[in-house]
């Protein structure tokens, strides 16, 4: 069973994974050539030919090319942020000074100072507004420093799995530090710990990558080999059967599209007018049966007009299944919810007394 914390906040240990497939596909690509006789290729021995030979070093000259080319253009995008406790990353989203980073790297902090990548000037920074929701936050430079390049984020909804991925960032306070491995996953939705054992935050449609994301990479940036950040890296995987400790070559980034939705809101009005997050209007806590086993979510507080009201679910109901998802704990509810969108309509089971009932709800905006 694996639980996810930040990575600002998560003692973890994991190696760097060496890229070893692309390179085995493309040597395998020229094995055809093997043993063929004639003007384009002479023989050596064990039937390799030269031209073989030649390829190789071509090949692994352009793959380091590429990520020469991508760490000169995007690490410059890549701050280093330090709170009066945590320690974390943020990506410059524009060149009045916003920074974008993660909620739990900033907390509940206010001023910050921000290392810019091969400047060891330090910089200041003020909170601007921060997402604990989504785990996002925007922070402004109160001095635009010359020369301070944007980053560019790209599509997400293009990524693949397989592609290859940097990731850049300030892993245990080492500035300016990039990894590199693949995209395992797409369309992952994880639930966050808040750092106390209690929940924290779900968030949908994550990317799954096997790049190191260690304590300090949190806020910082996804690239693929066009340059494009296409994620913030945000979790890493910790695994019980290790004792808490470190599920090697699994992290979690909050994707490009999401990033930017949320960075634009808080940029343009200082605060999220619309987080296409959906909301069924109630406050609750996990309750568990005579053997201690998690069963449903009791219904503390229902929000005046929201979604759950306006359905008749009242304080004191126990919430057992959302749509075709059965509800069991706190965590199980918000991820349920965090695959449906504002508007949208469920059924909703609850226990009432000692009788089971279903009403449909219309969700609500969080």
């Amino acid at each position: 069973m694996a639980d996810f914390r930040g990575a600002a906040r998560t003692s973890v240990r994991a190696r760097t994974p060496r890229i070893v497939a692309p390179l085995t596909a493309l040597l395998l690509s020229a094995a055809p050539l093997s043993g063929c006789t004639g003007d384009s290729a002479s023989g050596t021995k064990d039937g390799i030919t030269t031209q073989a030979q030649a390829q190789a070093p071509r090949v692994t000259d352009d793959l380091q090319d590429d990520y020469l080319k991508v760490i000169r253009n995007v690490l410059p995008s890549v701050v280093q942020i330090q709170a009066s406790k945590d320690l974390g990353s943020g990506v410059v989203y524009d060149d009045k000074g916003h920074i974008v980073t993660n909620a739990h790297v900033i907390g509940n902090e206010k001023t910050f100072k921000v290392t810019v990548a091969n400047d060891k000037d330090e910089l200041t920074a003020t909170l601007v507004y921060s997402y604990p929701e989504q785990d996002l936050a925007v922070v402004e430079l109160d001095k635009v420093p010359a020369g301070l390049k944007p980053a560019t984020f790209g599509d997400s909804t293009k990524v693949e799995v397989g592609q290859i991925v940097l990731a850049m960032g300030s892993p245990l306070g080492l500035s300016s530090s990039v990894t590199q491995g693949i995209v395992s996953a797409i369309g992952r939705t994880v639930s966050e710990g808040d750092g106390d054992g209690g929940p924290g935050a779900t968030i949908a449609n994550m990317v799954q990558t096997s790049a190191a994301i260690n304590p300090g990479n949190s806020g910082g940036a996804l690239v693929n080999l066009d340059g494009e950040v296409i994620g913030i890296p945000t979790l890493a995987a910790v695994s019980q059967d290790l004792g808490g400790g470190a599920a090697p070559g699994i992290g979690f980034a909050i994707p490009a599209s999401t990033v930017k939705t949320i960075a634009d809101q808080i940029v343009r009005s200082g605060r999220v007018t619309e987080s296409g997050r959906a909301a069924l209007g109630v406050t609750g806590r996990t309750v568990v049966n005579d053997n201690y086993q998690p069963v449903g979510v009791a219904v503390a507080g229902v929000t005046s007009g929201g979604a759950a009201d306006r359905a008749g679910i009242r304080a004191g109901d126990v919430i057992t299944g959302v749509g075709d998802e059965e509800i069991t704990t706190i965590t199980s509810l918000a991820e349920a919810l965090a695959g449906l969108k504002p508007g949208d309509r469920t059924k909703v089971t609850f226990v009432r007394g000692s009788h089971e009932e279903t009403v449909e709800v219309t969700l609500g905006e969080q």
